[in-house]
C-alpha cells in the first residue's frame, strides 16, 4: 500500500461517517417533529369548560328560642 492511498482512505471513511451522522440527525429531527405534533394534537383545546364537584357539609343550626313571645296587634 502506498502512502498516498492512506489519506484517501481516511478521507473516504470520514465522508462516510459524516453522511451517517447527518442521516441520524435528520431522522432524530423527524422523530422529534412527529412527537411534538402528536402531543400538540392530543392536548386539551383551549377555552373548554371545567367541572368541579364538591360535597358541602351543612353548618350546625343555632338552637330554637325557648321563651314564649306574645304579639298583640291592634286594629284601628
Amino acid at each position: 500500500m502506498s502512502a498516498a492511498a492512506r489519506p484517501r482512505r481516511t478521507h473516504t471513511r470520514r465522508r462516510w461517517l459524516r453522511r451517517l451522522l447527518v442521516a441520524v440527525l435528520v431522522l432524530l429531527a423527524f422523530a422529534v417533529g412527529i412527537a411534538l405534533g402528536e402531543s400538540l394534537s392530543e392536548g386539551p383545546s383551549p377555552g373548554g369548560t371545567q367541572s368541579l364537584v364538591r360535597t358541602l357539609e351543612p353548618l350546625p343550626l343555632a338552637p330554637a328560642a325557648r321563651t314564649t313571645v306574645t304579639v298583640t296587634v291592634t286594629r284601628p
